[in-house]
């Protein structure tokens, strides 16, 4: 239950940022991908 609750936390937090610096267009595309796979492997 708790690891639950903090992977989607992780998760939401992820999602925030990603679409933060999507709008102010702070990294490429190459960086995104990268921090989406960190994202993903910190959730699986």
């Amino acid at each position: 239950m708790n690891k639950m609750l903090t992977s989607a936390l992780v998760v939401g937090a992820g999602m925030a940022a990603y679409n933060y610096m999507q709008k102010n267009d702070m990294m490429d595309r190459r960086q995104m991908k990268r921090l989406q796979k960190k994202i993903t492997k910190a959730i699986f």
